[in-house]
C-alpha cells in the first residue's frame, strides 16, 4: 500500500457527491438494514450495525430514519427485503472495479450495472475476476489540524491499539487495520481524544493502474455513473488518479 493514498484518490470527489443527501441517506438506511438483519438490532452486540449507525450519524442522518431501518430489519415494521451482493468488472485500460450493492431486484441491478460498464469503456465480469486484487481492511483518517499529537505519538497509539500501519501526507494520517482489530483501534483512538474524519471497512487495492488522460476521464465517468445507481453502496477500483 506504500505510495497509495485512498484519501487523495477518492475523498474530494466523494465529498462532492455526498451532498446528495437524500440518496446518501437511502444508501445508509440500506446498510443499517442489512447489518441489523444479519446480526440483530442491539448495537452493543452487533459491531457492523454500530459502524453503520455511526457512519449515518456522522452524516447527520435523522435518528428516526436510523430507528426505522433497524425496526424493518428486525421485523418490527413491514419493509422491503434487500440482498447484499458484490459485482466485479473492468474499466478502461483493465482497471479493476468492485461494486457492492443492496437490492430488492437482482435483475434490475445487474442490468443497470452492465449498461454503466458498457457505455463507459468497461465490461461486467464474472465473480472472482478482480476480487483477488483487493484486501478487506479497516481504514481510519485523522486530519492533522484536528490533533496536537505529532506523528510518532499517533503511530505509537495506533500500533498499541492494534493497527497494521500508518501513512502520513501533508494534511492527514491514514491508519490501516485488519478486520478483526478495526473496532478496537477505532474505539481506543476515540477514547484517547482523536477525532476520526473517516472510520470504515473498505477494499484496498494491492496495486494501482495508471491511464492516459482520455481513458482516465472515461474511467472517472464510469465511477460516477455507478455511484449514481440507487442500489450501489460502494465502488472500489485501482485507478491511480493523476
Amino acid at each position: 500500500m506504500a505510495g497509495h493514498s485512498k484519501w487523495k484518490n477518492i475523498q474530494k470527489r466523494k465529498n462532492a457527491q455526498d451532498a446528495k443527501r437524500g440518496k446518501i441517506f437511502m444508501k445508509m438506511a440500506k446498510d443499517i438494514y442489512v447489518a441489523a438483519k444479519q446480526g440483530g438490532g442491539d448495537l452493543e452486540m452487533n459491531p457492523p450495525l454500530r459502524l453503520a449507525v455511526d457512519k449515518a450519524k456522522a452524516n447527520n442522518m435523522p435518528n428516526d430514519n436510523i430507528d426505522r431501518a433497524i425496526k424493518k430489519a428486525t421485523g418490527d415494521l413491514d419493509g422491503t427485503q434487500y440482498e447484499e451482493l458484490t459485482y466485479e468488472g473492468y474499466g478502461p485500460g483493465g482497471v479493476a472495479v468492485m461494486v457492492e450493492v443492496l437490492t430488492d431486484n437482482k435483475n434490475r441491478t445487474a442490468s443497470e450495472l452492465r449498461n454503466a460498464f458498457n457505455k463507459n469503456g468497461g465490461n461486467l465480469g464474472e465473480n472472482g475476476c478482480v476480487a483477488f486484487m483487493f484486501d478487506r481492511k479497516g481504514y481510519l483518517v485523522i486530519e492533522k489540524e484536528s490533533t496536537d499529537a505529532d506523528e510518532d505519538t499517533l503511530l505509537l497509539e495506533a500500533i498499541e491499539a492494534g493497527a497494521e500501519e500508518m501513512e502520513t501526507s501533508e494534511d492527514i494520517y491514514e491508519i490501516y487495520t485488519d478486520i478483526e482489530s478495526f473496532n478496537d483501534v477505532r474505539d481506543q483512538l476515540r477514547e484517547h481524544g482523536f477525532a476520526l474524519d473517516t472510520a470504515e471497512l473498505t477494499m484496498i487495492p494491492q496495486t494501482m493502474t495508471s491511464l492516459q488522460e482520455n481513458d482516465e476521464n472515461t474511467m472517472l465517468k464510469l465511477i460516477d455513473t455507478l455511484e449514481d445507481i440507487e442500489d450501489v453502496q460502494e465502488v472500489y477500483h485501482n485507478l491511480e488518479i493523476s
